[in-house]
């Protein structure tokens, strides 16, 4: 006989957002954060016993595995294991104690408590082992804080202060790592450099220094000494918990985020590489006509050492800044748009790192160019290559998601990632940030407050397993890209924007289009000649194409110049720019 309490929960899956969802046959694409009530069950006779045991001989393996070549630093390497084993098995157990509980609550409000509970309880357990491991850990609680689609809030919001907090390497560190590195001590190299950070991250940190040949003033970034020698340690932790996890929860299966970390550590952390990538961004969009992307110049760089141009800025969300300076919010979101959708589309490496904290704005006031701000480009540690087939499929897809055209776009959904039918309404949300109602009519239109709700507040229930078992399956290319998207449709909403989402559409039709022409000539330069009437007429159809996609864009930006020149906006947008012009 089946247990009904089971059997209920199974029925939280089907479960419809809305009464409007109801009506149309559509499951919402968006999970509620929970855990997975699916694990393997074990006997809890003398439990405690075990896991004491387990932290020992798990922490002991690592470490003789890790560090057998170093014996003085065989008790750090316990200590630090025994933090994450200890930690990872107790929080396993809290969850399943609680899990198994379930079954036995009557009070659902209850039980939701019990489990938030819970969340907290592991996450704050976590935290502290993040902080005092310190290293690669501080990287991914950083990311695990931004993965709220994915983690209970409880998780999330613990996480935060890991963005701010950010351990500080000493000088003396910094000084022996120049002599191992270079052969030389910093004096050598600089006239002036700062002994105390102007700012820190995970990996790195940065200090001012003058060069001593030239007198530039320039940004020095350099390696935390001390990843050197714990790397390969933590790369095993992270990976052994992420197994650990998918054992006793295997519909939570993350193994896909300790293997991009294992893929993405060792170019991050190879400054030199670093900087031949910010050299060839920097060379491609030289060529790229009015586009107001500025990648500071590099001097030279080691691997854990890299001396740039010091360019400073604001951050693009600074909106005091902005209107203080005359820089047009809208301008810095179509600016932001045009150069990531050209690294997505053209043919350059695309920078996969794109938070906020790796871009800044400052006022230019070079009156040659449209723009009267640059966007600064920072940390060019992770750049992929996007498959020529990819981008074109990609472009395919979005064009479908504009038209609305959905038997087009599950056909490139599929194509791109392998999404099925099934899958798609949760992929299609994905990618556009928008429920899968909206996805299906219009989605250029602006998102309603309704609608965001929806998105926030009234997930579906069940669908985590899915959107697991998606993430996992997708090529690690693809879940970059829409990184990237995740990126200027945040940033377009946190400018506050006039003209919404509808210009940055516009613009990324525009590098669909191009793609997909440039395809399609390509293809009927491999037919013959060009001359014969019927590539004649294949290329009059091609044009036709984009020239109807560009016109729209063209179209839609007189129209937004028009409208700042003489409506409301406009003489605010002049004020500003009087105001700044008369304080320089």
């Amino acid at each position: 006989m089946r247990n009904p309490r089971i059997t209920a929960a199974k029925k939280l899956r089907s479960q419809w957002i809305c009464r409007g969802c109801l009506q149309q046959g559509v499951r919402s694409p968006w999970p509620t954060a929970q855990f997975s009530t699916t694990y393997r069950k074990d006997p809890r006779q003398n439990l405690r016993r075990r896991i004491i045991w387990a932290t020992v001989g798990g922490s002991l393996a690592i470490g003789a595995i890790t560090s057998f070549q170093d014996i003085k630093h065989g008790a750090a390497v316990v200590q630090r294991s025994a933090r994450v084993v200890g930690a990872l098995l107790l929080n396993v157990n809290d969850y399943r104690m609680v899990l198994n509980s379930k079954e036995k609550d009557k009070d659902g409000e209850g039980w939701q408590s019990t489990l938030r509970a819970c969340h907290q309880r592991c996450a704050d357990r976590t935290l502290r082992v993040l902080e005092q491991n310190g290293s690669i850990f501080i990287k991914l609680g950083q990311h695990l804080s931004s993965m709220n689609y994915l983690l209970p809030l409880e998780w999330t919001r613990t996480f935060i202060p890991l963005q701010d907090h950010c351990p500080e390497s000493s000088y003396e560190a910094i000084e022996q790592m120049f002599i191992d590195d270079t052969g030389q001590p910093i004096a050598a190299h600089f006239d002036t450099f700062d002994r105390h950070p102007i700012g820190a991250a995970s990996l790195a940190q940065v200090h001012l220094a003058t060069m001593k040949d030239t007198g530039a003033k320039v940004a020095v970034k350099v390696q935390h000494p001390a990843l050197k020698e714990w790397v390969p340690l933590d790369l095993a932790l992270t990976r052994m918990t992420f197994s650990t996890l998918k054992y006793f929860f295997p519909e939570y299966d993350l193994e896909w985020l300790s293997n991009e970390m294992e893929s993405s550590l060792p170019q991050e952390l190879d400054f030199a590489l670093e900087g031949k990538n910010a050299l060839v961004t920097k060379r491609y969009f030289s060529t790229i006509k009015d586009t107001p992307l500025l990648v500071p110049d590099v001097y030279w760089g080691r691997k854990r050492i890299l001396v740039m141009e010091y360019v400073a800025g604001h951050r693009t969300d600074d909106l005091a800044y902005l209107d203080s300076n005359g820089i047009d919010r809208d301008e810095v979101s179509a600016a932001l748009a045009r150069i990531f959708n050209e690294m997505i589309f053209g043919d350059t490496p695309l920078h996969c790192d794109p938070h906020g904290g790796n871009l800044a704005v400052v006022r230019r006031n070079d009156r040659r160019t449209r723009h009267n701000f640059d966007i600064i480009l920072y940390d060019h540690g992770l750049y992929r290559d996007i498959p020529i087939q990819m981008r074109r499929n990609y472009a395919k897809l979005w064009l479908a998601v504009i038209d609305a055209d959905e038997k087009g776009m599950r056909k490139y959904a599929r194509e791109v990632a392998g999404v099925t039918d099934e899958q798609f309404p949760l992929f299609a949300s994905a990618i556009t940030g928008r429920d899968y109602r909206a996805v299906t009519t219009s989605v250029i239109s602006t998102r309603s407050e309704e609608e965001k709700e929806v998105v926030s507040g009234a997930m579906g229930e069940g669908m985590l397993q899915e959107l697991v078992q998606l993430l996992g399956q997708v090529p690690r290319i693809v879940l970059l890209i829409l990184k990237t998207n995740d990126l200027t449709r945040n940033l377009d909403e946190s400018l506050q924007t006039r003209e919404g989402p509808v210009r940055n559409f516009l613009i990324l039709a525009h590098y669909c289009s191009r793609t997909v022409f440039r395809e399609q000539m390509e293809i009927i330069h491999g037919r013959g000649n060009m001359l014969w009437p019927r590539n004649m007429l294949y290329r009059l159809a091609a044009w036709s194409s984009y020239l109807r996609v560009e016109a729209k864009l063209s179209l839609y930006e007189w129209y937004i110049f028009f409208r700042r020149v003489g409506g409301p906006d406009g003489v605010q947008t002049r004020k500003a720019k009087r105001y700044s012009s008369s304080s320089m």
